[in-house]
């Protein structure tokens, strides 16, 4: 078994829905929080800020 993937991102909100369309997952969506990373509670994919990312509060 490969170790899940793992993507670098420039927001603090994302979201997850497996990437395999129909066979995926529900959609979830994630807050990096204070730890600048978050992984799936589905599929376990990982998402990591980026380093020298510029993050505001707007929407």
């Amino acid at each position: 078994m490969s170790a899940p993937a793992k993507t670098e991102v420039e927001t603090m909100k994302v979201h997850c829905d497996g990437g395999k369309g129909a066979t995926g997952h529900p959609r979830v969506y994630l807050n990096l929080g204070n730890d600048n990373k978050v992984d799936c509670p589905y599929c376990g994919h990982q998402f990591v800020l980026k380093s020298g990312a510029k993050v505001s509060d707007a929407h």
